[in-house]
C-alpha cells in the first residue's frame, strides 16, 4: 500500500500552520452527515434516559480533539488515501443502511468510521493513533440495540431488587419481593428499567474515562483496574437509589416516593458513584503512585 508523505508547514515560532482548506472541506463534509443524524436522534434516541448522555460524550469527543490539536497535527504528514478510502466506502454503507432503515446503532456507529476516515486521508495512520481514545470515546454516544438492551436490564434488575431486599431486610424493614416488585409495608414499588443500572453503568464508565483521559495516568494496570471498578460501583449505586426510594415511600408515602424525591434519587446515585469512584482511584494512587508515579504531559 503506497502512501505519500507531506509535510505540514511550520512557522517560525514553532506553530503549527493548518491545513486550513483540508480542514474545511473535510469538516462541511462530516458536519453534512452528522447533523441529519444528531437532528433526529434529538427527538428520538436522546430523550430516553438510555442515551441521554451521547450529547456530552459527543461534545467532549471533539474537545478532546480540540484540546490535542497541536500535538495531532505536529510533525510529518503520511495521508493514507487507500485505507481511507476504504473505511470511508464501509462507512457511507452504514450510513445509507442506518439512516434508510432507520437502524439509530449503525447510523450512529458509522460517524467514529467517517471521522476515522478523514484523519487517514488527512494525515494517516499517525494520526488515527494519536486521536485513538476520541474515536473510542465516542462509541459512548452510540444507542445500543434494543435486544441486548432487554436482554441485559432484566437480569440487573433482578439482581438490584435482590440485594436492596436484603440490605432493608437486615435492617429489620418489612420488606418482600416478587420478581422485580418490592414489598414495603403496604406499598409496592417495581424496580424499573432505569434503576436496572444499565443507564447510569455507560454514563459513568464514559466520564471516568474521560477523568483518566484527563489526569494522564501512564499505567495501563491502573486505569484497567479503575474502569472495571466502576461496574460494581455502578451497582451499587443503584442499590443505593432503590433502597433510598423504598424508605422515603414507607416513612413518607407513595406521593413522595414517586414526585420530587425519585428524581433526587437519581442524583444521588451519580453523586455516590462518583465519591465511590474518587475513593477506588485514591486506593490505586496508594500502590501505584508509589510505585510507577504518576506521568503527565
Amino acid at each position: 500500500m503506497s502512501q505519500s508523505s507531506v509535510s505540514l508547514p511550520v512557522a517560525p515560532s514553532g506553530e503549527v500552520r493548518w491545513p486550513f482548506a483540508q480542514l474545511l472541506i473535510l469538516a462541511v463534509g462530516l458536519l453534512a452527515l452528522f447533523i441529519p443524524t444528531y437532528v433526529s436522534l434529538a427527538g428520538t434516541a436522546w430523550m430516553k434516559d438510555d442515551n441521554g448522555h451521547a450529547p456530552i460524550i459527543i461534545a467532549l469527543s471533539f474537545w478532546l480533539l480540540w484540546n490535542d490539536r497541536q500535538k495531532l497535527f505536529a510533525g510529518e504528514a503520511q495521508p493514507a488515501m487507500v485505507s481511507g478510502w476504504l473505511v470511508l466506502m464501509v462507512a457511507l454503507a452504514m450510513y445509507v443502511l442506518g439512516r434508510s432503515q432507520g437502524l439509530d446503532t449503525l447510523e450512529a456507529l458509522s460517524h467514529v468510521f467517517l471521522l476515522a476516515a478523514g484523519m487517514l486521508m488527512l494525515r494517516g495512520w499517525t494520526l488515527v493513533r494519536m486521536a485513538w481514545f476520541s474515536l473510542f470515546f465516542m462509541l459512548f454516544m452510540v444507542p445500543l440495540p434494543g435486544v441486548l438492551v432487554q436482554a441485559i436490564t432484566m437480569p440487573l434488575k433482578v439482581a438490584v431488587s435482590v440485594v436492596a431486599e436484603a440490605v432493608l431486610h437486615l435492617a429489620h424493614y418489612p420488606i418482600g419481593r416478587s420478581g422485580v416488585t418490592l414489598t414495603v409495608g403496604p406499598y409496592q414499588l417495581l424496580v424499573a428499567d432505569a434503576c436496572s443500572g444499565l443507564n447510569s453503568l455507560f454514563t459513568l464508565e464514559s466520564l471516568g474515562l474521560f477523568y483518566m483521559k484527563l489526569m494522564n495516568y501512564q499505567s495501563r494496570a491502573r486505569n484497567t483496574l479503575l474502569a472495571v471498578a466502576i461496574v460494581p460501583i455502578s451497582f451499587i449505586s443503584n442499590v443505593v437509589r432503590v433502597v433510598v426510594l423504598v424508605l422515603v415511600t414507607y416513612h413518607m408515602g407513595d406521593e413522595a416516593g414517586q414526585g420530587f424525591l425519585h428524581g433526587f434519587a437519581g442524583m444521588l446515585l451519580f453523586a455516590v458513584a462518583l465519591v465511590l469512584t474518587y475513593m477506588t482511584d485514591r486506593l490505586l494512587a496508594s500502590r501505584f503512585d508509589k510505585s510507577e508515579g504518576l506521568k503527565r504531559v
